[in-house]
């Protein structure tokens, strides 16, 4: 791990392994045994558990240790309110300070999306989403839009994830895409903006076909796709889906 530095990387890794479902909630995390696993002392490794406190994905208890605490639905839900409305903004700012390339790897994306959506490819379906976001994200021209919408895409992988590839989902997504590129490329703010919040909207009313404290869909949706790296399970089972507003529940 050179270059950029120990402390930061082994944040991101754990971050990543966190996010992904790697460390579950209550689970410890050894500072002698991510560094072995990482090959570095446990001092970066002991950084990063501190910024990853800060964060509120882990909580250290003196003379017990690290234990992953992991993100609520509630945490889900705000997340993706949030994120609707500063996509909304990004989308805008995007339709005055496009460029030419990042107009045409938003084009190629959708395009490679609806090919591998065709060919049943859906982890390069989700590949292609990560790309299609990040690239709108840098044509707002604005790294505040950059880092934040980045850390929530991040935060929300798991779920993003699961929704990208709910087969019912995918085309619809892919055409609200579409629709975001073609008012950007048009240089109408007002209609991406419109574009960008709706595309978000109906990611969140997409959520109503899971039960997000076990990240995967509810039983009786016969088009989802389920993948053992999500849920570890080859079919859905029936689980009771959350209601709001309650408590908050942790996802892992």
């Amino acid at each position: 791990m050179a270059g950029e530095s120990l402390r930061e990387k082994v944040f991101q890794k754990l971050r990543e392994d966190i996010l992904k479902g790697k460390y579950k909630k209550g689970d410890e995390l050894v500072e002698c045994t991510i560094g072995k696993e990482l090959g570095v002392s446990r001092t970066p490794v002991r950084e990063a558990v501190r910024q990853l406190a800060l964060e509120g994905l882990v909580q250290v208890i003196p003379n017990k240790g690290a234990f992953v605490t992991g993100i609520s639905v509630r945490d889900v839900m705000d997340m993706y309110q949030i994120r609707a409305r500063l996509e909304g903004l990004c989308a805008s700012m995007a339709a005055e300070h496009v460029t030419k390339e990042q107009l045409e790897g938003m084009e190629e994306a959708i395009v490679l999306s609806d090919y591998h959506a065709g060919k049943g490819n859906y982890d390069q379906v989700c590949q292609q989403d990560s790309r299609f976001h990040k690239l709108l994200y840098e044509a707002s021209g604005s790294r505040i839009l950059v880092h934040t919408l980045g850390d929530f895409h991040q935060y929300l992988q798991r779920v993003r994830m699961a929704s990208v590839q709910y087969r019912m989902r995918v085309r619809p997504s892919n055409s609200e895409h579409r629709k975001i590129l073609e008012a950007i490329r048009q240089g109408d703010c007002q209609g991406a903006e419109k574009a960008a919040y709706g595309h978000i909207a109906n990611t969140i009313e997409n959520l109503k076909n899971f039960d997000l404290e076990k990240v995967r869909p509810k039983d009786g949706n016969a088009g989802a796709i389920l993948y053992r790296s999500l849920c570890g399970a080859d079919q859905p089972q029936r689980m009771a889906g959350p209601q709001y507003p309650r408590p908050p529940q942790r996802l892992y």
